[in-house]
């Protein structure tokens, strides 16, 4: 079925569900009672008629060789992908019993197989590298001047937010709390105006913090050192390193263009999350270059309602490269051409101490002040609550180094799920966790348990 000949884990396969009714619904159909006519192919493939409401079983078939991801195909009418069905049968595939054999694909699977493999033959035959995807803008003298004008209207835009910063402290932060959301959020919608949607999230991140609890005054100033060190930043573009000026350029809602040299690696897909704002679903691949050591970003977007089209479950990796953006500690990358379909590895990334994880991300903000967070794997880490003093009421809880003295606090915004799941795995003893460590507390990710070694999604 793969490379290795190994099929995916149950984790692996919930981890394609688009949304958690999906997950539920795939889940009751993982089983081998609704199936029929089931198998899969050393190409790849896995097929079955599931039964339905109506008199004729769905038609399901999903190919897993597809370099950017699995594809699916299903003859009911779920606008979701992968749709329920393609969910159980992946399940039913992964459990390796015989209710899905190796054999030949039916012609209706075939014909389907075969029109996709040689439309992605053809792609690839006229592919070009990711930099050099991107068009290029048919008049060059004309976007220039577009790029000017733009850079214009956001220099207006971080002057007149620098002047609403003034007014904030001249009156004190208690008058933050009196005027409440909406003249934040008029400041946001200047910035939109003002084409740097960058400044407008962070405003409407200034807007929330007034009504958000205890300290709240302090959080507040701290956002806004942090937004007129990036209004500065801009004002004064042209005075810093050319990295440093490419990160401002993004913080600020600019877009890039991968340019760094194309870097081939075995990548081991980390961990992927969606997120959303209501218009827009943001997806969030981590990789890690088994051996280039590098920790890259992938980013894709799908419309409210819809999950985005890249999809690589936890655990497998992929011969491929990967195209760098600019700016300073910057790890979004690009995907590019792939030379192999993601398939399952035993190969899992070298952890780091606690104190160390500290330091990596403070090296980070050295570079990149407006970071939340920075990707770390801890090694040998045992999840433990913090004893409780006072009147706190909510209980918090740590990742200890099993070695040391040390820990990193987890996020309180950690959802409960997936922090007593990780006790769970843990159960005491010393496991590895990939997750993101930044000034609200360290979020796992990913983890593997010592005693079985599985890649086991969290989220």
């Amino acid at each position: 079925m793969t490379q290795q000949g190994v099929r995916w884990t149950a984790d692996q396969v919930l981890a394609l569900a688009p949304d958690a009714p999906s997950r539920k619904a795939g889940s009751r159909l993982g089983v081998a009672g609704p199936w029929s006519e089931a198998g899969s192919s050393g190409e790849g493939a896995v097929w079955g008629l599931c039964k339905g409401s109506g008199s004729k079983p769905y038609r399901t078939v999903v190919d897993l060789s597809a370099p950017a991801g699995p594809a699916y195909k299903c003859s009911c009418p779920s606008r979701k992908f992968p749709c329920k069905h393609a969910l159980g049968l992946l399940l039913v595939w992964a459990a390796g019993d015989s209710t899905v054999p190796d054999g030949a694909p039916p012609a209706w699977a075939e014909d389907w197989l075969a029109s996709r493999r040689k439309s992605a033959d053809g792609e690839g035959s006229s592919a070009a590298s990711p930099a050099s995807s991107v068009a290029a803008p048919a008049d060059p003298e004309a976007a220039r001047k577009r790029a000017e004008r733009r850079a214009g209207r956001i220099t207006a835009g971080a002057t007149e937010l620098e002047q609403r910063l003034c007014d904030l402290l001249r009156s004190g932060t208690a008058s933050a709390e009196q005027t409440g959301y909406g003249l934040w959020e008029e400041t946001a919608a200047r910035m939109v105006d003002a084409q740097a949607p960058g400044l407008a999230a962070r405003v409407r991140e200034l807007g929330a913090i007034p009504s958000s609890g205890p300290g709240w005054p302090v959080r507040l100033l701290e956002e806004c050192a942090l937004l007129h060190l990036l209004d500065q930043g801009w004002l004064r573009r042209d005075e810093l390193p050319p990295e440093l000026a490419a990160t401002v350029r993004s913080r600020v809602g600019l877009p890039g263009r991968p340019e760094a040299p194309p870097l081939r690696d075995h990548w081991l897909v980390l961990a992927q999350y969606d997120t959303g704002d209501g218009k827009l679903t943001t997806r969030r691949v981590w990789l890690y270059g088994m051996e280039s050591g590098r920790t890259a970003l992938l980013l894709s977007y799908g419309a409210a309602g819809r999950p985005p089209s890249l999809a690589l479950p936890v655990g497998l990796a992929l011969d491929a490269e990967l195209t760098g953006y600019p700016g300073a500690r910057q790890l979004r990358a690009e995907l590019g051409e792939q030379f192999t379909a993601p398939a399952p590895t035993a190969r899992r990334p070298p952890g780091v101490r606690t104190e160390e994880a500290a330091a990596l991300y403070g090296e980070a903000l050295r570079d990149d002040p407006w970071l939340d967070a920075w990707p770390v794997t801890l090694r040998d880490v045992i999840p433990t609550p913090v004893e409780q003093t006072g009147q706190q009421s909510d209980q918090r809880w740590q990742l200890v180094d099993a070695e040391g003295d040390l820990a990193l606090p987890m996020a309180s915004a950690t959802p409960a799920p997936r922090l007593w799941r990780l006790v769970a795995l843990s159960a005491g003893a010393p496991l590895t966790v990939f997750g993101e460590c930044g000034h609200q507390g360290f979020t796992p990710l990913t983890a593997w348990p010592r005693d079985t070694g599985e890649t086991v999604p969290l989220c």
